[in-house]
């Protein structure tokens, strides 16, 4: 298995569109499919963006000074995604905006993976190199073995209260 950090977090935007796709297909009144599918794309949602924010964009911010803009940004698109995940976290399925808000959710992750993988990615590879980013790759491992599964674990929940209040 690769430790490449773009390929690892290729990885994981595979699999979080999967989900996605499934939420979208099913049916308008599978409450139960769609919170289970909600409750999916919480955990992976967190644990992707806690191995983000804490190892790839500081280590990208450190290395590749010139590509800042894109990782602020990154981090204010994980806080609309962080915002919307709290709140559905909160919600029952059969909610009258659990659709809607979920809908909204997935159109942000897209969006902000397409970002990623259409613009920043090829940036971060050019200017890092393999060796770094297996590097950072085997960091970011290592930081999901103890990341957070849902926003109301103690520390995706101090995070996202720091994001909102800085």
């Amino acid at each position: 298995m690769s430790t490449d950090a773009i390929v690892l977090l290729k990885q994981d935007h595979q699999e979080i569109k999967k989900v996605f796709t499934a939420f979208e297909k099913a049916g308008e009144n599978a409450h139960a499919e769609k919170g289970r599918l909600v409750n999916k794309m919480i955990e992976l949602l967190t644990v992707h963006t806690y191995i983000e924010n804490e190892v790839m964009y500081p280590r990208v911010r450190e290395l590749l000074p010139e590509v800042e803009d894109d990782v602020l940004e990154s981090y204010e698109e994980h806080h609309v995604a962080d915002v919307l995940v709290m709140e559905l976290a909160a919600m029952k399925p059969d909610a009258e905006r659990f659709t809607a808000k979920t809908t909204v959710l997935i159109e942000n992750v897209r969006h902000h993976i397409d970002e990623e993988e259409d613009e920043w990615f090829p940036k971060v590879r050019s200017g890092l190199g393999r060796k770094a980013l297996q590097e950072i790759g085997a960091e970011m491992e290592e930081a999901r073995k103890k990341a957070p599964r849902s926003p109301a674990q103690p520390s995706a929940l101090k995070k996202t209260i720091d994001a909102v209040i800085s």
